[in-house]
């Protein structure tokens, strides 16, 4: 399933760059057949190529891994099936940017489910 959430943000985080495959496979050493197969969802990237990918599209690889913007219907049509998670229901993990003063609050409910989780 990781490869799915991988490949929609690496295609996001492209456009937001306004970088073309071919530019990433350049800036990568990844070639854009590969690139090509991992955008689409049919190749498997081992982490070593993850690794120049997010190094070449100047993302953090834990955000190109975690987050995604496919809603959960999406990416389970998508993994063909259910996906599981590593969270309870009800809880979601979310990325965002943000000022500081917001992302300082933010930080704190953060803290806060995490120790409600950690009870339970």
């Amino acid at each position: 399933m990781y490869n799915y959430i991988f490949f929609t943000n690496v295609l996001r985080v492209l456009d937001e760059l306004q970088m073309t495959k071919h530019d990433l496979a350049e800036k990568s050493g990844v070639s854009i057949s590969f690139l090509s197969d991992i955008t689409t969802g049919k190749g498997n990237p081992s982490l070593k190529v993850m690794e120049d990918i997010a190094r070449a599209l100047q993302t953090p690889l834990p955000l190109l891994l975690e987050v995604t913007d496919l809603d959960p219907a999406s990416l389970e049509a998508l993994a063909g099936g259910k996906v599981p998670s590593s969270l309870p229901p009800g809880y979601e993990r979310v990325a965002a940017v943000l000022p500081e003063h917001q992302a300082f609050i933010v930080r704190k409910w953060a803290e806060a489910a995490q120790k409600k989780l950690r009870k339970s």
